[in-house]
């Protein structure tokens, strides 16, 4: 795993905590209010998790544009 994996891991780990002890405190309401919170973060990580490039690659062109001098 690369450091940027093991921090991302370490901040998943920690929000999860978080709200399971706010779950535990009886808080279900600030549990609530962090759920769209949670599930932009998961979705995130499973995203940088998904595309990893090996290093060196180029990023790739944005669509619609071209790779050669405008003109």
């Amino acid at each position: 795993m690369t450091q940027r994996q093991v921090m991302t891991m370490a901040v998943l780990a920690a929000v999860l905590a978080w709200s399971t002890v706010m779950t535990v405190l009886g808080q279900l309401a600030a549990v609530a209010a962090l759920l769209p919170s949670l599930g932009l973060l998961i979705q995130q990580i499973v995203s940088a998790l998904g595309t990893e490039t090996p290093p060196g690659t180029p990023p790739a062109a944005a669509p619609g544009r071209s790779e050669g001098p405008s003109r």
